[in-house]
């Protein structure tokens, strides 16, 4: 390893930390805006899912400019995004403007996972890529652990809005080590060997294409705001049946013949932000409402959680290089699953025990998603990875926008923490079979073999086997 390289990881890491302290403040301080806007649960955990909802148009934009210009550029606009729309959060004036600002965050965080995640993997040598993609999603749980211990210092003695406005300030360091970064290794040698550039946003938006694919793009965008309104059953699944067509467009218009991938890997992240999410966004308000905890003992118990969740990123990320992606993703997912009731079912009067369980529970599960860069970056090619690794990443994480959504609407007839299980034990479960077989290389190797072995692009996949 060169020290240039651990500069870069070093770069990218701090980032991702940010990252994680910006996108969760809205989860610890959900009970008090919905009290001074006078929002009810379900309302104000659309304000989680605020920021999922324009991340699928930030990973593709982004992406797209880190595959064009170099990973380098596109991870300084990302972060300086994501904390211009965390300052605005603070001076939300009602439901909608800062549901609004929470959009700019989600913008900026997809464009920080895009290139973060490419830079890194395109700039470690190939044998410790897995550890790279874990070592850096730790930062990540790092920064929520930061922003829970920040809240119990400064929410109860001020207000919910000066702990967005304190995010822009470890930001401003981050940006400064970004700017001295050297390009990733990958991305200029393939730039110096004059290897064709793919420009995902020209093939979308550029001539004949932008008449039926912005179109696309404005449906999706507002199914997805009249989704979370709350509308009826039917109307929700007409509605989701839309967004999945215009999501399936635009992969076919930038992915060419490797669409069946793309559209397999967003179903994938889709699953693991739809086991995960429901914890993370709403085990605040879980620990305050049930268990009826005040600011600092949630902040202890999100530092458990936080601590578990980076600790078990570093872990998969090393069992991934020796192992294999997969079984290394694998046995903490079904790891996971023996943790989930018993934390659920302690209830008052085991705070020891909680912490534990957390730090177990938390480790496994999201901890698990320490290798999700390395998984999905393997099955696209150089040419078109940053843009695609964000679009599929980030429609995919539409999860976490219906993930604290329905535990919500589940809790009503449940209680909170039972739906919060039952989602992490039946979508876990899915996901293991999803990655087992590897559905996504699966669906690719089906659909070129009904090709005829004609592809129509020169763009070649590169799954892992194993």
């Amino acid at each position: 390893m060169l020290r240039q390289d651990w500069k870069a990881f070093s770069a990218a890491w701090l980032g991702y930390g940010m990252d994680g302290f910006d996108f969760v403040l809205i989860t610890l301080v959900l009970t008090e805006i919905g009290k001074d806007f006078h929002l009810s649960t379900v309302r104000a955990a659309t304000l989680v899912s605020a920021a999922f909802v324009s991340r699928w148009f930030g990973g593709l934009a982004l992406g797209a400019l880190g595959d064009r210009f170099g990973r380098r550029p596109a991870m300084v606009l990302s972060i300086c995004l994501y904390a211009v729309g965390s300052v605005l959060c603070g001076f939300a004036w009602g439901y909608w403007s800062l549901f609004a600002f929470r959009m700019i965050v989600g913008l900026g965080m997809a464009g920080e996972y895009s290139a973060s995640a490419t830079y890194i993997l395109e700039s470690w040598p190939q044998r410790i890529r897995n550890t790279a993609s874990g070592m850096l999603l730790s930062g990540y749980p790092l920064g929520s652990v930061l922003a829970a211990k920040t809240y119990a210092w400064v929410v109860p003695h001020t207000s919910w809005r000066v702990l967005f406005w304190i995010g822009i300030l470890p930001v401003v360091l981050a940006i400064y080590l970004r700017r001295r970064l050297p390009e990733a290794t990958e991305w200029q040698e393939a730039r110096t060997a004059g290897r064709p550039q793919v420009n995902a946003t020209g093939r979308l938006f550029a001539g004949r294409a932008k008449l039926w694919n912005l179109p696309v793009c404005v449906i999706a965008a507002v199914a997805l705001l009249v989704v979370l309104r709350g509308e009826s059953l039917a109307v929700t699944l007409s509605l989701v049946a839309v967004i999945a067509a215009c999501f399936v467009t635009l992969s076919v218009g930038f992915a060419e013949r490797l669409w069946p991938v793309v559209v397999a890997l967003m179903v994938t992240v889709f699953c693991a932000f739809l086991y995960s999410w429901p914890l993370q966004s709403l085990l605040p308000t879980y620990l305050k409402t049930d268990l009826h905890y005040d600011p600092a003992q949630v902040s202890d118990a999100l530092l458990y959680a936080g601590f578990g969740y980076a600790v078990g990123s570093v872990l998969v990320g090393y069992l991934g290089d020796r192992f294999g992606t997969r079984r290394a993703y694998i046995a903490m997912l079904v790891a996971s699953l023996v943790f989930v009731y018993p934390v659920f079912a302690l209830g008052e009067g085991h705070t020891v025990a909680l912490w534990v369980l957390l730090f177990l529970l938390v480790g496994t599960s999201s901890g698990a998603s320490g290798v999700l860069p390395k998984y999905v970056s393997d099955h696209y090619p150089m040419e078109i990875r940053a843009a695609a690794l964000g679009f599929s990443y980030n429609v995919g994480a539409l999860g976490g926008a219906a993930a604290p959504v329905l535990g919500a609407k589940l809790a009503e007839p449940l209680s909170l923490g039972t739906a919060i299980t039952v989602l992490s034990l039946g979508v876990t479960a899915l996901l293991v079979l999803l990655i087992a077989f590897d559905v996504p290389a699966r669906v690719q190797r089906a659909a070129d073999a009904r090709g005829g072995g004609h592809p129509r692009s020169t763009l070649q996949p590169t799954s892992e086997k194993v």
